[in-house]
């Protein structure tokens, strides 16, 4: 099979591009280690992969509206609060 029919059959499965794909993966990757092994952002962004931190958190804060810092405790704080409602 030929890249672009790869391609093409990968976008007509997944609506994105491999490398979109890829990239997505690694920002759910990192964003898992950030909030359950309690991973630094620049901890967890060249875990994933990237070379550069502060690329990281451009495309970190893109795919999920807020950098990343930002995002883990919001996630943690919700965490605590559902468990605080459970008890």
């Amino acid at each position: 099979m030929g890249v672009s029919t790869l391609h093409h059959h990968f976008r007509a499965l997944t609506a994105m591009s491999p490398l979109q794909y890829q990239k997505q993966v690694r920002l759910q990757v990192a964003r898992t280690r950030m909030l359950t092994d309690g991973l630094d952002a620049n901890a967890a962004a060249f875990e994933v992969g990237y070379e550069s931190a502060s690329q990281f958190s451009r495309e970190y804060s893109r795919f999920y509206g807020q950098p990343p810092v930002r995002d883990v405790r919001m996630l943690r704080q919700t965490i605590a609060q559902q468990e605080a409602n459970v008890s």
